[in-house]
This record gives structure tokens, C-alpha cells and sequence, in this order.
């Protein structure tokens, strides 16, 4: 004897959504992998930029008690007053580059649409 007529069709169904299941878990999978790379990406940057502050406060103090020491007889308050509009400017400029560069998209998920795309090509 041969199967029932709706057997068939609940056998392509089970094996239709299994299959949906395995690519949702495969692409869960791919986003948590981009996720993990970006956040180490980050935090290495982070790191990185820390240290390097670190550095260069250290430098620009250094490089202000110079210029004070030189021009400590004669033109100390002006010397004084030129620094502090010299670091203001520079702070306010890397200030504004900092909120336009994490204003633009970084092309986090990537991947995971490419994939998606393709996908979505295949049908």
C-alpha cells in the first residue's frame, strides 16, 4: 500500500520548515559572529586611543611648560592665552570629527545582508 495523500505533503512541510530553521540558526549564527568581532574591534580601538590621549596630553603639557619657560621674562600672560586657544581649537576640531565619524554608518551586518541578498537571489 502507498502512503496517505497527506502524508506527502506534511513530510515536505516538516522538511520545509527544518530547513528554515537551519538557515535562521546559520544567519543567527553569522550576526553573532560579526557582533563579537565589532565589539573587539572596538574595544581595541578604544585601547588604543586611551593610551594614545594618555601620550599626547602628557606631550602637549610638556610642550606648554616650554613655551612658558621661554618666554617667562617677556610675553608669559600672551604665551599663556595663545596655548590655552591653541588646545581649546584643537579640542573643539577632534571633538566634532569624533561625533562625525561615529554619526556615519560602519557597515556592521555587512555580511549578514550580503548572505540575505543571496539568499533572496536563489528564489
Amino acid at each position: 500500500m502507498s502512503e496517505l495523500p497527506g502524508a506527502g505533503f506534511l513530510a515536505s512541510v516538516r522538511q520545509l520548515l527544518a530547513t528554515l530553521l537551519e538557515t535562521l540558526h546559520v544567519r543567527l549564527e553569522l550576526l553573532g559572529t560579526e557582533l563579537e568581532q565589532e565589539k573587539r574591534r572596538v574595544f581595541s580601538a578604544l585601547v588604543l586611543a586611551a593610551v594614545g590621549l594618555v601620550c599626547l596630553a602628557l606631550a602637549l603639557v610638556m610642550l606648554s611648560v616650554v613655551v612658558l619657560l621661554i618666554f617667562w621674562d617677556s610675553y608669559r600672560l600672551a604665551a599663556a592665552c595663545a596655548l590655552a586657544l591653541l588646545f581649546g581649537g584643537g579640542g573643539t576640531y577632534l571633538m566634532y570629527r569624533a561625533k562625525q565619524t561615529l554619526s556615519a554608518p560602519s557597515g556592521l551586518f555587512e555580511n549578514s545582508l550580503a548572505e540575505l541578498q543571496r539568499d533572496r537571489a536563489k528564489d
